[in-house]
């Protein structure tokens, strides 16, 4: 008979070896966690596709086609989708299919710069009122409570009619409408930052840092920004799309950009008057705009959902 204790006491049977000193696997920051989530979220990579089509769309226009998109032909105004004008045509006779391709740069060029400038300019201010605290932190929150006062549309919609006659170029008109935009939407994510990063200083980390005798710039921006930032990045995605849909609503009421700028907003309220005879003018204008601020909502829930720790 076998004897089943020498056999397993033997040193030729295998064994599990475990880490030296209980050793648990190397622990992943949440940066790298939250790359693992976005890379196998489906929401991510299809929201992804999307904004890659339409951020293309805004670079290289002429990738899609290669009409004018203020090429007119009169005979063929308010003419139906066909072969020669995938989209048909509106009022003027220009080519809706290729009036939407460069729509999407104006569009998204305001999406874009008012989400930075908002990113910037509310990220600074939370960031030193939170950090200073005291009456520094009391009197950018009652300046924060100002701007909460105004509605964030009627807001924009009063700067831009006081700057009516001004910045008429290309550019000037979408500088215009994104200042006006990044007026009143810095207070939000102001708002959020600061709450970010009272939630960062407690840490043993930063006060180790202080006792050590780092510059507050040096804190700022080595430690708290960086473990503070997360919120303001799910948010800021979001936004993204929300500014693009304000810029269509300014245009649509006419404040906004204005022609010669080709923008989704400008083609929605340019067929808007056609509403019921020739649908088609503003249903692709409109269904463009919104599978792009679809996108960014989409990759803005993915975002959250990564660096949520609690979704997981």
């Amino acid at each position: 008979m076998t004897d089943t204790s020498v056999r397993q006491d033997s040193p030729t049977a295998p064994q599990q070896s475990a880490p030296e000193g209980g050793d648990a696997a190397p622990a992943r920051s949440l940066g790298a966690d939250a790359r693992r989530q976005l890379a196998r979220s489906p929401l991510f990579w299809v929201s992804a596709a999307l904004i890659s089509v339409f951020v293309l769309m805004a670079i290289w226009p002429s990738l899609f086609t290669t009409v004018s998109p203020n090429e007119s032909i009169l005979r063929e105004s308010r003419s139906l989708p066909s072969s020669d004008a995938w989209f048909g045509r509106d009022f003027q006779g220009y080519d809706i299919y290729s009036r939407v391709i460069y729509g999407a740069r104006a569009s998204i060029l305001v999406g874009i710069f008012t989400t930075t400038f908002t990113v910037l300019v509310g990220g600074m201010i939370g960031t030193l009122a939170a950090y200073n605290g005291g009456w520094i932190d009391g009197i950018i929150s009652r300046i924060t409570d100002m701007f909460f006062a105004v509605p964030f549309i009627l807001g924009a919609i009063l700067f831009m009619s006081a700057l009516a006659d001004s910045f008429t170029s290309y550019f000037g008109v979408i500088f215009k409408v994104v200042l006006a935009l990044t007026i009143f939407g810095w207070p939000s994510l102001a708002r959020l930052m600061r709450s970010s990063v009272l939630t960062v200083l407690p840490n043993d980390y930063i006060r180790a840092t202080k006792a050590l005798g780092a510059s507050p710039w040096r804190i700022i921006r080595s430690h708290i920004i960086p473990n503070a930032m997360g919120p303001m990045i799910v948010v800021a995605t979001i936004n993204l799309g929300a500014y693009i849909a304000a810029e269509a609503t300014l245009s649509f009421l006419g404040i906004g950009l204005t022609p010669p700028v080709v923008s989704w907003g400008v083609m929605i309220n340019d067929s808007i008057v056609g509403l019921r005879t020739t649908p088609h003018m503003i249903l692709f204008p409109s269904l463009f705009l919104s599978l792009t601020v679809l996108a960014f909502i989409m990759l803005g829930d993915a975002v959250r959902d990564a660096f949520d720790p609690k979704s997981r």
